[in-house]
């Protein structure tokens, strides 16, 4: 199963990521909204961060998450390739996540996320597999 599309959108892009389960659709989101913006195949597991994020509901809790790692990417300038979800609920999350510092020598960075939004967001799961689809303000 590939982990993610990419989703055209007016002004912005956004992403269906995939997974077998939440917390590999969840974690599949993470990768995908960071391939927007940097090849993640030159990022190296150099350092990690534990992060938590909470919401009332589980669409509320995607946005949460991905946000949380825009923080880090924007206050600690480091870029994640590798997310392990430790705990998942529709109310809270609790991870692992693994990249490196910005490296302008070998971080190529497209064009930047500013946060990820509730414009036609949704996390929904079936017998075959689970999707979150949420659109960046770039």
């Amino acid at each position: 199963m590939k982990r993610f599309d990419i989703v055209e959108h007016t002004a912005d892009t956004g992403i269906i990521a995939y997974g077998t389960d939440m917390q590999e659709a969840f974690a599949n989101a993470a990768y995908g909204m960071f391939s927007l913006m940097a090849d993640l195949r030159q990022v190296r597991e150099e350092t990690s961060r534990y992060v938590e994020a909470e919401a009332s509901d589980r669409e509320s809790l995607a946005v949460s998450w991905l946000n949380e790692l825009l923080y880090l990417f924007d206050v600690e300038r480091i870029i994640f390739s590798r997310f392990e979800i430790l705990e998942l609920t529709d109310t809270r999350l609790k991870a692992d996540v693994h990249g490196e510092k910005v490296d302008a020598s070998r971080h190529k960075l497209r064009g930047g996320v500013k946060a990820a939004t509730y414009h036609t967001l949704k996390v929904a799961e079936n017998r075959e597999r689970c999707r979150v689809r949420v659109i960046f303000d770039v």
